[in-house]
């Protein structure tokens, strides 16, 4: 359902935090659904920087449902006129909150971050030429994990194209292992989906799912990417169905399978494990996707206040959250990389400084893309809809045909 609508009980009187005047001055209240054990670790970061710079910080941590109970939460205190002073915020969602005339414009605190920003990040982050979210750090979204002893045992490269993926794949599940590990849930199966659509090319991409060009995703091209997510579903335990990513990640870890397609999140599971990347795990972009990069960005938006003062605490936090230091220190816990260009990188460990590496070559080349299955391509209405045809397809037996033509049903949706 759309902001627009979840929104209209709201009235000018009373639109904003009734927080007094003196607490909006001195304090700062988040809303976010950073909640695991690196989240709240890097979110800490910020809270501690906050609170020397004399603010007070107030925590509404929402967990569960990727963001979506928080999204839930926000609508409802935005609703009774208690509007959090930030909140975290993704892709086009920031736009549509943006043309309630509900956020604050935070252009003093962004000065010069164009000059470091990614030019696709910079344009989410801004509504009408001005800017109302601060972006954390990068996501990659198409990263292929791998057991690196189990590929040694059945005398496998790092697969680079889709014919060498299956070919290792089956040499795996012929060892007795399982080839791929997958968490049979809806957003799961819209990241396996996307980087197939990936693997085809940033323009076919960007076509398919920026702009749902129907013809694109009713072609020809498009059924092979579904026949190619068909193939990657046989190669599935029996125990897929409603696995967390987490544990599909552990199987990865404990040498039960040996690959499994997650973003870079997922690097904090195998740095709790204690193994070391490129000795005991490799990080390899997907098959036929090594120079471009799915991104998914996490965003503070600012939400206006009735008491003016408190701009100068949501200007500090959006200056905070940007600085060269924070940046570093929020992605080495996170498992990210920084949003902002040219950070020191000489602590991350090595899929870090890879994908920081693709990163640019991704910009360069026009491949820098963002993540449908993640929030930054589609508004949720939309991309709902998409999901429902992929996850449908990926637990029946339709033919790639008709899926596809079912997508592009979907697509009509925006």
């Amino acid at each position: 359902m759309k902001i627009r609508a979840s929104i209209v009980a709201l009235t000018t009187v009373g639109l904003l935090s009734g927080a007094s005047a003196a607490q909006a001055a001195q304090s700062l209240e988040v809303l976010h659904w950073w909640t695991s054990g690196g989240e709240s670790k890097a979110v800490g970061v910020l809270k501690q920087d906050m609170e020397k710079e004399g603010y007070q910080w107030k925590d509404v941590a929402v967990a569960g449902g990727a963001g979506a109970n928080a999204m839930t939460a926000l609508k409802t205190r935005v609703i009774s006129g208690n509007a959090p002073s930030a909140a975290q915020i993704k892709g086009p969602a920031i736009q549509e909150w943006a043309e309630q005339d509900l956020l604050q414009e935070i252009d003093p605190a962004a000065k010069g971050w164009a000059q470091v920003l990614p030019p696709e990040i910079d344009k989410i982050i801004k509504h009408d030429g001005h800017y109302v979210a601060a972006p954390f750090s990068v996501h990659r979204v198409n990263w292929l994990w791998v057991n690196a002893d189990l590929l040694k045992k059945v005398g496998a490269q790092p697969p680079t194209t889709w014919p060498e993926f299956f070919a290792v794949a089956d040499k795996i599940k012929a060892a007795g292992q399982v080839a791929i590990a997958a968490g049979g849930q809806p957003w799961q199966d819209l990241t396996i989906w996307e980087t197939v659509v990936l693997s085809q090319g940033p323009a076919f991409y960007k076509k398919a799912i920026v702009d749902l060009d129907p013809k694109t995703l009713n072609s020809p091209q498009m059924v092979q990417v579904f026949d190619t997510v068909r193939k990657i579903t046989t190669y599935f335990d029996k125990g897929y169905s409603g696995r967390d990513w987490n544990l599909a990640t552990a199987m990865v870890i404990n040498g039960q399978a040996g690959f499994q397609f997650m973003g870079d999140w997922a690097k904090g599971e195998f740095a709790n494990a204690n193994k070391v990347a490129g000795k005991d795990y490799l990080c390899i972009p997907a098959p036929g996707t090594a120079t471009s990069f799915t991104f998914n960005v996490d965003s503070f938006v600012f939400f206006k206040q009735k008491d003016p003062a408190a701009l100068k605490g949501q200007l500090a936090l959006a200056s905070t959250i940007m600085t060269p230091d924070f940046q570093r220190q929020f992605s080495l816990y996170k498992g990210s990389i920084p949003v902002r260009l040219g950070t020191d990188e000489s602590k991350f460990d090595e899929c870090a400084r890879k994908s920081i590496a693709d990163e640019k070559v991704a910009i360069k080349g026009g491949a820098f893309v963002p993540s449908l299955a993640h929030g930054m391509a589609q508004l949720d209405a939309t991309a709902g809809a998409m999901t429902d045809v992929v996850t449908h397809f990926m637990n029946s037996t339709q033919d790639s045909k008709s899926a596809a033509a079912d997508l592009a049903r979907a697509a009509k949706t925006k």
